[in-house]
C-alpha cells in the first residue's frame, strides 16, 4: 500500500507528499511533455508570424484545456502574450474565470503581466522553459527581468504616472464600495 502524506498550511493550502516509486519521475515526465507542447506552440507562431515565440499549455487533471502561442501581431494587442491568449481559451472552453485546478506550462519564464494574469486566475502551478534572459538576448525588453527580480524598477519606463487629485480620486474610490454588495469574484 502507497504511504501519502497530506499537510495543510495556515493558508488552507494543501500539499500531498507520496512515497510511491517514481512519483518525482512521473512529475517530471510529464512537465517535460507540456513545455514541449508549449515550446512547439512557440515555434508555430512565429512560422505563423503571429507573434513572438512564446507558448503556453493549460492543463486540467492531466488534459490539455488550451494550447496558444504569442497572438501579439495577428490581433495587433500587446496583451495578446501566448499565456493570456491561453488564460483566455481555457476561461471560455471552461466557462469560469478561476482556473485553480490548472497548470500552466510556458516556454519561457512569464513577464509581470503574464504572471498577474496566471495569478488573478488562480492557476494552481506555473512551469516554464526559459528564463527571461534568453528573450532578452534576442531583442525583447530586459524591462520584463527587471520586474521579475526587482533589479531595475523600470527605469526605461517613459510612462508617466499619477494618481488623479480631488473629486475624480474620491468618486473612483466609492464605486468599489457603492458595489461591493452587487458584484463578488468568487
Amino acid at each position: 500500500m502507497e504511504e501519502i502524506n497530506v499537510l495543510e498550511a495556515k493558508d488552507g493550502t494543501v500539499s500531498v507528499a507520496s512515497a510511491f516509486v517514481g512519483h518525482q519521475e512521473v512529475v517530471q515526465d510529464t512537465d517535460h511533455k507540456f513545455v514541449t507542447k508549449a515550446v512547439e506552440e512557440a515555434y508555430n507562431g512565429v512560422d505563423c508570424k503571429d507573434g513572438g515565440p512564446f507558448g503556453a499549455v493549460i492543463v486540467r487533471k492531466g488534459e490539455i484545456v488550451a494550447s496558444c502561442h504569442n497572438m501579439v501581431l495577428r490581433n495587433t494587442d500587446p496583451t495578446a502574450h501566448a499565456e493570456v491568449t491561453a488564460i483566455r481559451e481555457a476561461c471560455t472552453k471552461l466557462n469560469q474565470i478561476e482556473l485553480s485546478d490548472c497548470e500552466i506550462f510556458t516556454s519561457c519564464e512569464p513577464c509581470p503581466m503574464c504572471f498577474g494574469a496566471i495569478h488573478l486566475a488562480r492557476i494552481k502551478r506555473l512551469v516554464y522553459g526559459a528564463k527571461a534572459e534568453a528573450a532578452i538576448a534576442i531583442g525583447f525588453d530586459d524591462f520584463i527581468a527587471d520586474a521579475l527580480r526587482g533589479t531595475g524598477f523600470y527605469q526605461k519606463a517613459t510612462l508617466e504616472i499619477k494618481r488623479a487629485d480631488g473629486n475624480e480620486a474620491v468618486i473612483a474610490e466609492e464605486v468599489f464600495e457603492k458595489t461591493k454588495t452587487k458584484f463578488q469574484m468568487y
